[in-house]
């Protein structure tokens, strides 16, 4: 099966997969997704390789968050704010850890996102960067069912 995207076709035009052709660089980046995501089955590899690069983000962004609440003293002891962002950072470590073991690792990125909406209480601008995180997992998590659903239906009929 070849991968890649659809040369100068026009709008509306149907486009066979044997016609695309993906450049040396984008051959690359989606090999390297397809391989951080280590899955060996085809009905999930788009949706897990999707939600690895999506918590590989947010595991910048929640160790963030612990600094800044360790930054800002919202929570006595301070150290608290560390330990938070910390054990949100193992959370996401596990999840994509676990990304090659059925649908572990995209349960565990579930859960992050709930705790990630959460410490919104503690530090308000957090519900919008989580807002946009748990966004932006769910359209992935769409997407790439339905990329790889409809992978699926093509190698049945070949």
């Amino acid at each position: 099966m070849s991968r890649g995207r659809a040369g100068a076709s026009g709008a509306g035009e149907s486009v066979e997969p044997e016609d695309f052709e993906l450049s040396p660089s984008e051959n690359a980046a989606h090999d390297t997704a397809l391989r951080i995501s280590g899955t060996k089955d085809l009905t999930m590899r788009t949706q897990k390789a999707l939600a690895s690069i999506v918590l590989g983000f947010e595991l910048i962004i929640v160790v963030l968050i612990g600094l800044t609440l360790f930054g800002l003293g919202t929570l006595e002891p301070r150290y608290l704010g560390l330990i938070i962002g910390g054990a949100l950072a193992l959370v996401t470590i596990a999840g994509l850890g676990f990304m090659r073991v059925g649908r572990v690792g995209i349960n565990i990125g579930w859960v992050l996102h709930v705790l990630m909406i959460a410490t919104g209480f503690l530090v308000p601008a957090a519900f919008f960067v989580g807002a946009i995180f748990t966004a932006l997992w769910i359209y992935c998590m769409i997407k790439g069912s339905r990329m790889d659903r409809d992978r699926a239906a093509w190698l049945a009929t070949q």
